[in-house]
């Protein structure tokens, strides 16, 4: 996509289907006077809207709209752009593209998230603000819609920019110390106080990594899997959760015979939310293929939700059974320990009955019980009521924060020797700088480019 960035580009920018509005956008580093004139009749005011016929090769009306041009540098892309409102009619968006694809020489469809990645390419926007335009389309809750604005905005890169300054500075002091081996490093280190600013830099970063990590939980979401014996409730659970009678609820042991998604929210994080088929052994070819994809999400869950029945938790085929299912669950992920949250369902039925500690006693049939369980679901996960101060993350800024800090604390590791080894200082830091920088784009590979503007929706 990079190779062919200077192309003048079109595309649809609404969704598929039909709809009262539909817009046809196209951007292009050459100036659009003749598109313009051709497909409008006149000259059109810079970011005015103007209505009129928008017209065939023939002259006719292919349909009447608002058009409005955006002259280069000031527009989403930084280039001179044009934006045809019609009627959201798919046959006349087709029209309207085509048209402008015959009267402009070298125009082409634009792939996806090219609009966007030309605004990153043009200095419109940084890299983390380009990513938050999709997690704002994307944003499936009120507070990852809320957080995806505030990184748009430039929250994430303002804190990232200023994190990255302050680490400038330092390895200027450091590689000018470098520069002039007459001085001594022990004196220098004292003097620059070398350890207070990376100590200062590090508690910078961890505030930012903490805010960053609550912002990929928003745009993720954690996947949660029920898992446990047949008939313990798991179906009734997930119903009870989502407020809506989706699964089948039936005393007959594997009544759910495959794994159902059902995807809701608590405190504005989504949670998406399998229901597996009971884990036992099983001679019914369907039901043992639906127990096979059970623990195939089980695996790539974030929290395993072990469900018990606790009226008959005492007794002892019952505790055989569960405690089979809890070896297969540790031979499925030897560290599954802490994700994995034992809750005790049909406390209505047995309301005196004592439950390990730890464990969440619920009644999905009354709904006692239910907001504890919500809760401790979302500290498993580390997750903190505190979605205005957020903005959304990926998974790829946790990673380059991460390395940041194992960087900032290999620099720091080094500075506090007797004799600190400041050409690694000073490599420490430049690691540190690289991987701070990637966030928002300022070295980042041209493949990794193309992975993230690829999964955008045509015409933005």
């Amino acid at each position: 996509m990079l190779a062919r960035h200077q192309d003048p580009i079109a595309a649809i920018a609404t969704a598929p289907g039909r709809g009262a509005v539909g817009i046809v956008r196209v951007s292009s580093r050459q100036p659009l006077d003749g598109l313009i004139e051709a497909l409008c009749g006149q000259a059109l005011k810079p970011r005015h809207a103007h209505y009129g016929a928008l017209r065939a090769a023939d002259g006719s009306p292919i349909d009447h709209g608002l058009s409005l041009h955006f002259p280069a540098p000031h527009s989403y892309t930084g280039e001179h752009v044009l934006e045809l409102q019609a009627h959201g009619g798919p046959v006349i968006l087709q029209l309207l593209l085509a048209r402008c694809l015959a009267l402009m020489p070298g125009l082409r469809l634009a792939e996806p998230g090219e609009f966007t990645q030309r605004a990153f390419l043009n200095g419109k926007l940084d890299l983390a603000q380009a990513e938050a335009v999709a997690d704002l389309i994307d944003a499936s809750t009120e507070a990852a819609a809320r957080s995806a604005a505030r990184a748009l905005d430039g929250a994430l890169s303002k804190e990232v920019n200023g994190l990255r300054d302050a680490l400038v500075q330092l390895r200027m002091f450091v590689e000018a110390t470098l520069d002039f081996p007459e001085e001594e490093d022990v004196e220098f280190v004292q003097q620059a106080d070398v350890i207070g600013q990376l100590e200062g830099l590090q508690a910078r970063l961890a505030r930012i990594s903490e805010r960053t990590r609550q912002g990929a939980l928003l745009r993720e979401g954690l996947k949660v899997v029920l898992a446990g014996q047949p008939n313990v409730g798991k179906s009734a659970l997930l119903n009870a959760l989502a407020g809506a009678e989706l699964a089948i609820v039936t005393p007959i042991a594997g009544t759910t015979r495959d794994a159902l998604q059902q995807s809701i929210q608590i405190d504005g994080v989504p949670l998406h939310i399998t229901d597996t088929a009971g884990l036992r052994d099983t001679d019914d070819v369907v039901e043992k293929i639906g127990v096979q994809r059970s623990w195939a999400a089980i695996a790539d869950a974030d929290v395993v939700l072990f469900l018990h029945d606790l009226t008959r938790w005492g007794e002892a085929d019952y505790q055989r059974e569960d405690a089979r299912i809890r070896a297969q669950l540790q031979a499925v992920d030897a560290n599954l320990e802490p994700h994995l949250l034992h809750a005790f369902n049909k406390r209505d039925a047995a309301p005196d009955a004592a439950v390990p500690e730890g464990a969440i006693a619920f009644s999905a049939q009354t709904g006692e019980g239910l907001d504890a369980l919500r809760r401790e679901l979302l500290r498993r996960v580390g997750w903190q009521a505190v979605p205005e101060g957020l903005f959304i993350a990926r998974e790829r800024h946790v990673r380059a924060l991460a390395a940041t800090t194992e960087h900032l604390g290999l620099a720091l590791a080094h500075v506090g020797l007797k004799a600190p080894p400041l050409d690694l200082v000073a490599e420490e830091l430049r690691l540190a700088h690289d991987a701070l920088s990637a966030i928002t784009g300022q070295f980042t590979a041209d493949d990794l480019l193309g992975e993230i503007f690829s999964r955008f929706c045509i015409g933005k």
